[in-house]
């Protein structure tokens, strides 16, 4: 599962510009359940320093010891589903630096044995990390493009807000507010949703009203564009670096005369 030559990664690769300009007092934390290497990708490509858990090059293996205390100037991803470039071995998972071959699984949970998996590291390290990130005091946890599918995690992100009512919990979803996540919403005030046309902020649903002066970038037709992950990740590499394009290789860069993905 390669990544092809003419992927668009212009989202990705503002995302991984602002965390690579991010200064706040703790290192920012990604999160994700994607197996896909896209923020690998980018990350490395903006020569962001960042740190998953696992220490090697040819065979990276799994620090348990590590995930609670990696150097503090590196950004942490945590890929808590696994990854294409995760391959078992014995009982044991090691991390490749290419995709694994078709011939082999990938280390992927959940799968069909997904409760004696959801037991072993590194996957409950990393969800355990998860955990003690969100009971961070004052914490900001920004969720986008995730389902809510997955009760697990929905149950650390829920008590998280019941537990830490001065931290900020914003899920951007794309389309409409699943059910599990609206009846939270309600009675947690500072767990906050957006959607293109509505919201749920303080407990309160409604449909948005777009300002008298719009700003460029977050309104278009009435319509909150943050719902959706590309506007986002533009809007963060725009809070903290001047010319985006900049931050864009030649083939990802839409002026440029290169090939355009549709």
């Amino acid at each position: 599962m390669a990544i092809d030559a003419a992927t668009d990664l212009t989202s990705m690769h503002y995302l991984a510009a602002w965390v690579g300009a991010s200064q706040y007092h703790l290192p920012v934390e990604l999160f994700t359940v994607n197996y896909d290497l896209l923020l690998e990708t980018t990350l490395e490509h903006r020569r962001v320093p960042y740190f998953d858990g696992f220490v090697g090059a040819l065979k990276a293996r799994f620090h348990t010891e590590l995930v609670e205390a990696p150097a503090p100037f590196f950004a942490r991803l945590w890929k808590l589903h696994g990854s294409v470039n995760w391959l078992w071995e014995g009982q044991s998972i090691v991390r490749l630096g290419h995709p694994v071959t078709s011939d082999v699984a990938a280390a992927i949970y959940p799968s069909d044995t997904k409760y004696d998996e959801s037991r072993r590291i590194p996957f409950v390290v990393l969800q355990d990390r998860f955990r003690r990130a969100l009971q961070e005091p004052e914490t900001l946890l920004i969720i986008s493009g995730y389902s809510f599918g997955d009760e697990h995690l929905n149950e650390l992100i829920f008590d998280a807000a019941a537990r830490r009512p001065r931290s900020e919990f914003i899920a951007f979803c794309h389309s409409n507010i699943p059910d599990v996540l609206s009846k939270r919403a309600l009675n947690t005030p500072n767990l906050q949703v957006a959607t293109a046309t509505e919201a749920m902020l303080g407990g309160v649903r409604a449909n948005w009203k777009a300002p008298a002066t719009p700003q460029v970038g977050v309104w278009d037709n009435n319509k909150f564009l943050l719902s959706d992950f590309r506007k986002l990740a533009e809007y963060l590499a725009r809070s903290s670096v001047f010319d985006l394009q900049s931050l864009l290789p030649v083939s990802a860069n839409p002026t440029s005369a290169s090939p355009k993905v549709p």
